[in-house]
């Protein structure tokens, strides 16, 4: 018998799987993806001490486009860029969140790259 497979556990296996190797320190910081049908949310977090240091997604009132699309990953991985660099984070360890780097992560992680920050 196929059994159907549950995406959402898929996308966290990989997710755990890249997060044994990835972390965040104050000085480099881990860039977040998350995304929703719906929305794309973004944050810089400093995993030592547990904070968020910058967050962004599309329900900010800056962005213009609501939707998760590749316009909407442009001006959120911009916004990212810039609220980040305001607080002095140039240097990011890029975390997909089990995701591929395709389509609107690989846009939001060109457009950041643009905004300045490295990684």
């Amino acid at each position: 018998m196929v059994k159907k497979t549950d995406r959402k556990m898929e996308r966290t296996r990989r997710h755990l799987r890249v997060r044994r190797k990835i972390s965040g320190t104050s000085e480099r910081p881990r860039l977040c993806v998350y995304r929703s049908n719906a929305n794309l949310y973004v944050q810089i977090i400093d995993d030592v001490a547990g904070n968020t240091l910058v967050s962004c997604s599309t329900l900010d009132k800056s962005i213009k486009t609501k939707y998760a699309n590749k316009q909407a990953a442009k001006e959120v991985g911009t916004m990212i860029a810039k609220k980040a660099l305001e607080k002095n984070i140039k240097d990011v360890v890029f975390d997909r969140g089990g995701y591929i780097y395709h389509g609107i992560v690989k846009e939001l992680a060109e457009a950041a790259r643009e905004g300045g920050l490295n990684f």
